[in-house]
């Protein structure tokens, strides 16, 4: 059974996990991930490491609930006035930041920590509910739209095959090709 944080609005919880987070963040960005312990993450947060514990199981759980928090997009996807450019537009950036290194490392952290999936269903909540505001604003411009798992079987899946199995540079081209696929 995962520890996962159950993090309600507000509270001491929500400071506990906002403080474990940050520490996480910059302790990474000073030393590198590999010389994080949860005895050091416990001190820069100001929390015990059996809160830690308590509230995430392992480094590697607590990692991986960082990486979700980091995959969730910051903005709604932008608005271009029509389905395909905006399908397009944020295609392109959802494959720069997934295929970035930061990105494929945050893929990575999210999955390993994630014993029973819930992560990887947040993350895919994520891109679905970005590409269900681009469909609800070609629906309110009368486009015909694809249902959002056809956008996700059709563009994001291959995209995230390709990072995490295919290693190599992702151009722009390659998202764009896909909707363009997708819209025929």
């Amino acid at each position: 059974m995962s520890r996962k944080p159950m993090v309600r609005p507000g509270g001491r919880s929500a400071r506990v996990q906002q403080a474990v987070h940050e520490a996480v963040r910059d302790l990474e960005a000073e030393g590198g991930r590999e010389t994080l312990t949860v005895p050091q993450i416990a001190a820069r947060a100001g929390v015990t490491p059996s809160t830690i514990y308590r509230r995430w199981g392992d480094l590697r759980e607590l990692l991986s609930d960082v990486a979700v928090e980091r995959l969730r997009p910051e903005t709604p996807p932008e608005d271009r006035g029509g389905l395909a450019a905006d399908l397009e537009a944020w295609a392109e950036q959802f494959l720069d930041e997934m295929s970035s290194p930061p990105g494929r490392a945050y893929i990575r952290d999210a999955l390993l920590g994630d014993p029973d999936g819930s992560n990887a269903g947040q993350c895919s909540a994520y891109a679905a509910d970005q590409v269900d505001v681009i469909l609800a604003r070609a629906t309110q411009r009368g486009e015909p739209v694809p249902d959002v798992e056809t956008v996700l079987d059709s563009v994001v899946a291959p995209m995230m095959y390709r990072i995490l199995f295919r290693p190599g540079p992702l151009e722009p081209a390659y998202a764009r090709r896909l909707v363009s696929s997708l819209l025929g």
